[in-house]
């Protein structure tokens, strides 16, 4: 299905957001069955390449080497062992496997095995996301004309509030890999992280930075800060439920056809926290033990709360049939 692309202003972004709770989460359910089955996840997994060592700075990173990182740096790891796990994750129920690695940017000497691995995975029947920092042109084509469905680039919070978290790059640098990547013509995926600090317009102003990408990000992923120990951040205080769940609410009609993945954070959420934020629209899930370095619910308790729920994965099938209409 094709959108009307709306653009946001701050100001009309801000008055949704702000809507009573009980509003929100109607219209926003509203949205979601407007364009998804709404007893329908879409499940991915989450596999770690490349671990520790990067030259980024994000402060809520256990991997930064300039953040008092408190994992050491590995090699990439081989095609195969990611072929294996992609096997595993399909056979497991997951639609998307997902490859992240530990880079500011990927070398090229490494492409070799980064396209290799794409093109193994696809030859599953799964999709494929990446996400490997910033991209020159060549790179972004090299893993286009492998396959790559989705690649992911979070933008992370607001344009004013970025500086506070990542000083090694530019909000700027973030939005042209994105716009890079979407004029190839490979998904975005791109969403951010609650909990590290910022005002409530920061994360509104996220929310329209992504819903004014034309399109916007095929895949949103809404992440709760996992204080980690070393970071700036490990002592966060954490966010209110609530206002978690006002934005996912918030970003499902701001983006109506997009995946609004409940990512980071999940393993720290109630039952009924999780069930507010799949009524508020989010209808794709990370499945697994850990995310990169985090932790995340087990397949089991994500088995047991889907059937308390009455909800069920997405299949090939579905997905398929969904790109196909887009």
């Amino acid at each position: 299905m094709k959108y009307a692309h709306i653009f946001w202003t701050p100001e009309t972004a801000q008055a949704l957001h702000d809507l009573p709770l009980m509003d929100l989460l109607f219209r926003a359910q509203t949205v979601h069955r407007q364009n998804f089955d709404p007893n329908k996840i879409q499940t991915s997994k989450l596999l770690s390449i490349k671990t520790g060592g990067c030259a980024e700075d994000c402060a809520y990173c256990s991997q930064s080497a300039r953040k008092g990182a408190i994992l050491s740096a590995s090699k990439l790891i081989e095609v195969q062992r990611v072929i294996n796990e992609a096997r595993k994750a399909r056979d497991g129920g997951a639609t998307r496997f997902c490859m992240g690695a530990a880079w500011r940017k990927p070398k090229d000497r490494d492409m070799e095995t980064l396209v290799a691995m794409v093109q193994g995975v696809r030859d599953l029947g799964i999709e494929t996301c990446m996400t490997l920092g910033m991209l020159d042109d060549n790179q972004i084509v090299r893993l286009r004309d492998a396959g790559l469905d989705y690649y992911n680039h979070n933008v992370d919070t607001s344009e004013r509030y970025y500086p506070e978290v990542i000083t090694t790059r530019t909000f700027a640098d973030r939005l042209d890999t994105l716009d890079r990547v979407q004029k190839a013509g490979i998904k975005v995926c791109s969403g951010g992280i609650l909990g590290m600090g910022e005002a409530v317009q920061d994360r509104v102003d996220m929310l329209v930075t992504l819903a004014n990408m034309n399109p916007a990000p095929e895949s949103v992923p809404i992440n709760m800060l996992m204080p980690q120990e070393g970071t700036p951040m490990a002592d966060a205080k954490p966010i209110d439920p609530i206002e978690f769940v006002r934005v996912i609410a918030t970003a499902r009609i701001m983006m109506p056809g997009s995946y609004v993945r409940l990512s980071a954070g999940r393993s720290d959420m109630s039952d009924a926290v999780q069930a507010m934020c799949f009524l508020a629209g989010a209808n794709s899930i990370f499945v697994g033990e850990t995310l990169l370095t985090a932790e995340n619910p087990e397949e089991d308790a994500d088995a047991v709360l889907f059937g308390k729920l009455g909800l069920q994965a997405e299949g090939p099938e579905e997905q398929c049939s969904r790109n196909v209409a887009e």
